[in-house]
């Protein structure tokens, strides 16, 4: 393959074949590398002087990568975590060019070796029990949204799913019975399995669709009969939670907060009960 090449069959056949083929990534993290491309495309095509439809594979240079690096941290001012995670992308991609354009072995070797920028890891903020178990007494107690979200924050802080999971948390997913429990498809196309406390059983028992006509792959957790989106997960946690935001410690009440707080929870208190808040 030519370096004069359309730059389009290989970004083509890098999603279609390798991401969502060889590697299995779910849509969250294929849109991660879309987004991350398209950026760097659009980039390029502006450098160059060019519409993106004129781009070949010449185009990605080395000097190019890392004046659009450094265009993402001064100009677009992305934390340094968005930085190294476009990089990673872009190893990725550019991994994939040397092993089917063998011209861009040299360019591609060069941007491998692109390091990650060191950055301190960021403080984790969670939620005190108390301030949980208030959260879930100041909970609206009627009508089917009530429900539903009662349902979601005590979900989110029984298991500490990631809000993906619970995006497509499927009635099938659930085990209702004398051991309660539920499976969470997880980052790299993983399965793990969580107990579930009886609460959080009985809120779910009540909303997730039953019966000999119930779908395995009817959602748990939806709006106008179609499932919540990671979108309006956060919409309705931060519509009840943002008054425990706390200003002195910059914290911010999102659905990873409340992961936090079941695993620093969990590790402190193994057996632990919402009681009568839930």
């Amino acid at each position: 393959m030519s370096q004069t090449q359309p730059i389009g069959p290989i970004l083509h056949s890098f999603f279609a074949d390798h991401l969502l083929t060889v590697k299995g990534l779910r849509p969250a993290s294929v849109r991660s590398y879309r987004d991350t491309i398209r950026l760097l495309l659009t980039f390029a095509a502006a450098d160059k002087g060019c519409k993106i439809t004129r781009l070949s594979l010449g185009d990605l240079t080395l000097d190019r990568v890392i004046k659009f690096l450094r265009y993402l941290e001064q100009d677009r001012r992305n934390h340094i975590r968005t930085r190294n995670q476009r990089l990673a992308a872009l190893h990725t991609l550019f991994e994939y060019i040397a092993g089917r354009s063998p011209e861009m072995l040299a360019v591609c070797q060069q941007v491998a070796a692109i390091p990650m920028k060191r950055v301190a890891p960021a403080e984790t903020r969670f939620l005190e029990r108390d301030e949980i178990q208030q959260l879930l007494r100041d909970l609206p107690r009627d009508g089917r949204l009530a429900l539903r979200d009662r349902a979601l924050l005590l979900f989110l802080y029984n298991t500490g799913a990631r809000v993906q999971e619970v995006a497509d948390l499927r009635a099938g997913h659930l085990d209702l019975g004398e051991h309660p429990r539920v499976r969470l498809h997880g980052k790299g196309d993983k399965w793990r399995t969580c107990p579930l406390w009886r609460q959080t059983a009985e809120l779910l028992s009540t909303l997730a669709p039953s019966g000999p006509t119930a779908r395995p792959d009817a959602a748990v957790f939806t709006a106008h009969g179609q499932p919540l989106t990671r979108s309006g997960i956060y919409k309705i946690v931060r519509r009840h939670a943002a008054g425990l935001d706390d200003p002195r410690t910059s914290r911010r009440v999102s659905p990873h907060t409340f992961r936090h707080t079941a695993v620093i929870c969990t590790a402190s208190d193994p057996v632990r009960d919402v009681g009568s808040a839930a």
